[in-house]
């Protein structure tokens, strides 16, 4: 009898416990998703907050941009007399057969074909253009200081730094070898600085340590090691190194 009583008894407690249980875990679960969604909030403003004040970035393998002396070929699919030749001016205009002058300088050639095809819609219907880059520079790096040969020197292929000061003649005595200053451009404002040690990338085993060259770079040898350069430095006070007339 005693037996029939207590077994319901210890049911009934076990059942309890059970509940009480789940109760806390349920709290417990209810908390989780909104830490969550905290962390990963604060995750996602960390980049944003890492990149105030830093120039903007251009991306990589950007296309090539119109400049003046650039030649181009304007061919007109449909109506071929409509076909020409130009080349972009000291102001960066071309001129177009039946239109006005246009401004070019800095366009990609696909932002080219999308505004001549929006210009020639008032001539001809749903023109279809494309655009030959006869004549164009030539990829370039210039050296800059200290050099046996300095100025801007075509690129030619990958070409890796030492082949780069190989190529402007070698750092003249006095030069220093030691600090060969990179100049990159990461927008069309901004510069970003490297510190680049020519004796210690020439007597490195590991060539994966010798910097590529990429068009546009500048390379400037001092006759001493300059202090307080900054990681980015603006287009403005790259005279402070080197011949405006060279970026």
């Amino acid at each position: 009898m005693k037996k029939q009583i207590l077994l319901p008894f210890l049911i009934s407690i076990l059942s309890a416990t059970l509940a009480a249980a789940q109760a806390v875990e349920g709290r417990a679960g209810q908390g989780a998703p909104n830490q969550g969604n905290q962390a990963a909030a604060g995750d996602s403003d960390a980049p944003r907050q890492s990149k105030l004040g830093a120039p903007p970035l251009q991306r990589r393998s950007a296309r090539y941009k119109l400049q003046v002396g650039d030649e181009l070929q304007i061919n007109f699919l449909l109506t071929p007399e409509y076909n020409q030749e130009v080349t972009i001016q000291p102001d960066g205009y071309i001129n177009l057969q039946g239109l006005d002058d246009m401004h070019v300088e800095g366009m990609t050639t696909p932002e080219l074909i999308n505004a001549l095809k929006a210009s020639y819609t008032a001539l001809l219907n749903d023109p279809a253009i494309s655009v030959v880059l006869a004549e164009f520079e030539r990829p370039y790096f210039v050296a800059a200081g200290e050099f046996s040969n300095p100025g801007k020197i075509q690129l030619q292929g990958t070409t890796t730094f030492l082949q780069a000061v190989a190529m402007a003649g070698g750092i003249k005595e006095g030069g220093s070898h030691s600090q060969v200053v990179l100049f990159r451009r990461v927008s069309n404002d901004w510069f970003e600085v490297k510190k680049l040690n020519l004796k210690k990338i020439a007597a490195s085993p590991r060539l994966g340590e010798d910097l590529q060259v990429i068009p546009g770079d500048l390379l400037y040898v001092p006759r001493s090691p300059l202090a307080g350069l900054k990681q980015f430095i603006s287009r403005a006070s790259m005279g402070m190194y080197l011949d405006p007339l060279l970026f």
